[in-house]
């Protein structure tokens, strides 16, 4: 009687055991996802911003007004180099964006909408946006800026050199760029919140185009107030400080800002944070 209680005993036991031992094959973990290439994260404070795959927050330059890195030697020891060969698999990434510049030191560097990314030193944690504003120069990556930043040379369609005084001579101004670097600029003769340089059939907008542009996302430093939008003969067009923004034509590549002298300098200054409001009329 006792063996057979035994037996039986062994038996349940090994009915337990190959259960548990078949449960634990069958159980399916979580796969791990790999993000690849260049990524979009929220933040609470800055919404949507540039990161690695693993989240850590990317930075643009306003020095890299024509798309090259003007971060070198110890300035790359606080702003190193962003760079990933691998293609973005992140549906709000346009991978036409996405570019590689080779830098002078023959680095390889990746571009958003022309901007050359990199990380910030003090920047520790995942999700950490430290670097944003640091010198009025530094802000933080994102897809949908209506407005950037730019510290460049002014260099007019004449071939001279301006300053941010608009005289003769070198001397580097911070303005306004579209999201892609594009130079903007307001008409002196404009006033509040009315263009009155575009004819109506639009027949000198290729001249000075307008900028057509929702309100978006903006840098730190600007304030969304001072940002609006008005109709022009069925065109949206951004404004600043009430002063409407348009384009040059000539400005044919990233960094030119030749309108500045056109037809004479003040006529068709670039916009900066400086810049005062537009008069009432």
């Amino acid at each position: 009687m006792m063996n057979n209680s035994k037996t039986r005993l062994l038996m349940v036991l090994c009915l337990l055991t190959s259960f548990f031992a078949c449960s634990k094959k069958d159980e399916v973990k979580d796969p791990v996802i790999t993000k690849k290439g260049l990524q979009l994260t929220t933040n609470a404070k800055f919404g949507a911003v540039l990161t690695d795959n693993a989240g850590k927050t990317l930075y643009f330059f306003a020095m890299d007004a024509n798309g090259t890195s003007g971060c070198t030697g110890g300035c790359e020891a606080l702003w190193s180099v962003y760079y990933s060969a691998e293609l973005s698999d992140n549906a709000g990434i346009n991978a036409a964006d996405v570019g590689v510049i080779t830098r002078a030191d023959g680095k390889s560097q990746n571009t958003y909408k022309g901007w050359p990314l990199y990380y910030y030193k003090n920047d520790v944690a995942t999700g950490d946006i430290n670097g944003d504003g640091v010198g009025g120069i530094w802000f933080v990556g994102k897809a949908d800026y209506s407005i950037m930043l730019v510290n460049n040379q002014l260099l007019g369609a004449n071939g001279k050199q301006y300053t941010e005084a608009l005289t003769e001579g070198p001397g580097i101004t911070q303005y306004f760029t579209d999201g892609n670097g594009r130079t903007l600029y307001a008409f002196a003769p404009d006033k509040a919140n009315k263009n009155t340089f575009t004819l109506a059939d639009l027949s000198n907008n290729s001249v000075w185009p307008l900028y057509e542009s929702d309100v978006k996302s903006l840098p730190s430093v600007i304030k969304a107030e001072f940002v609006g939008q008005i109709t022009v003969f069925g065109r949206k067009q951004l404004t600043f400080k009430g002063w409407p923004l348009y384009y040059f034509g000539q400005d044919a590549k990233r960094g030119d800002n030749k309108g500045v002298s056109v037809p004479t300098p003040g006529k068709w200054p670039v916009v900066k944070l400086s810049t005062a409001a537009a008069p009432l009329n």
